[in-house]
């Protein structure tokens, strides 16, 4: 089975440190907008809000584009052996936020009793 190779990886971590830069130099043009009284604390906290949707929006389409790109490069067997791969760490995931849930029901419980 074929893994993620570095240029795919590379081209994910750059598009993400390439988002991580252009938030970080647009939060600090609406500090300094701000601090100027150019724009009032509450239209930089929209402009914040906005740029930190579309660094989301951003950032998932270059996941989107590194996976197809990835999805692109194997066979169809690999394909389908890392599509298995997926599901079982989404049916982790899904059951471990169960396990996390029943525990802090447990935990309510207790105190609940408790007090």
């Amino acid at each position: 089975m074929a893994n993620m190779t570095d240029p795919f990886r590379d081209i994910f971590l750059a598009g993400v440190g390439a988002l991580a830069i252009g938030a970080e130099k647009s939060k600090e043009i609406v500090d300094q907008l701000v601090a100027k009284g150019q724009i009032t604390v509450d239209q930089g906290k929209e402009i914040a809000t906005d740029l930190q949707h579309q660094a989301h929006e951003n950032t998932a389409q270059v996941r989107d584009d590194v996976i197809r790109a990835y999805l692109g490069s194997l066979s169809k067997e690999e394909r389908d052996e890392f599509a298995a791969r997926i599901a079982d760490m989404a049916a982790q995931v899904d059951g471990d936020e169960a396990l996390h849930a029943e525990e802090a029901a447990e935990v309510k419980a207790s105190a609940n009793t408790s007090a």
